[in-house]
């Protein structure tokens, strides 16, 4: 009798601690990423190569009334109102090199770019970084990590280089102020910020006139 009772609790028990476990989480699809990124109704007024020296800039500042990496005000406000898709891409340490097994990460977004759905945007990746370190250098490597997954997106993945930009933030616009050294803010954003602008087709050659041809010689009348 002993022995069924403790059979019994012993199956009770792993069937609660099966009920318990934590579910894998559901990986994104191609299907999510478009849904996210085509929501696209206004481009941004954005000077690119303004923004980058800018949050170079800021980054170097070492005001003792600058305030905490929580408190600071974003750096690109316009990005927080465009359609985005953010993804943890996983790089070596304090280096722009991407982990084997992400690409399959990266390939799905270049999948998804390829989708009729999102063929006629344009896209920008945004690296940050969490707040540790020294500001500049987290700039510096957030650059570097954007360009590297804007150029895995083009040579690997065969993305028109016209279609992507590249922008790296730091930790000057954080994903989740409210923890500002949290994993979340060293995520990869893709933010759809523009429409492609179709090449006009060339207008089509203008007719060659005929050569002239020779008169037949009119006839006299007698």
């Amino acid at each position: 009798m002993m022995r069924t009772s403790t059979s019994v609790l012993g199956l009770i028990a792993a069937s609660l601690l099966l009920s318990s476990a934590p579910t894998r989480a559901q990986e994104v699809t191609r299907e999510d990423i478009v849904r996210q990124l085509s929501r696209f109704e206004t481009a941004p007024t954005l000077d690119l190569p303004a923004l980058k020296q800018q949050t170079q800039e800021r980054s170097r500042i070492r005001s003792r009334n600058e305030p905490p990496p929580q408190k600071r005000t974003p750096i690109a406000p316009e990005l927080m109102n465009l359609p985005a898709f953010n993804v943890d891409i996983q790089f070596d340490v304090d280096t722009p090199i991407v982990r084997p097994e992400s690409y399959q990460a990266v390939g799905r977004i270049a999948d998804a770019m390829v989708y009729a759905d999102l063929l006629p945007y344009t896209f920008l990746i945004v690296g940050h970084i969490e707040a540790n370190g020294k500001r500049e250098s987290n700039v510096i490597l957030s650059q570097r990590r954007a360009d590297a997954i804007r150029d895995i997106l083009a040579n690997t993945f065969k993305i028109s280089v016209k279609r992507l930009q590249s922008v790296g933030l730091g930790e000057e616009q954080l994903l989740d102020p409210s923890k500002p050294t949290a994993p979340v803010n060293q995520q990869i954003q893709i933010i759809t910020v523009a429409k492609t602008v179709e090449e006009a087709a060339p207008p089509p050659p203008a007719p060659v006139p005929a050569a002239p041809g020779k008169q037949a010689p009119r006839k006299h009348r007698n």
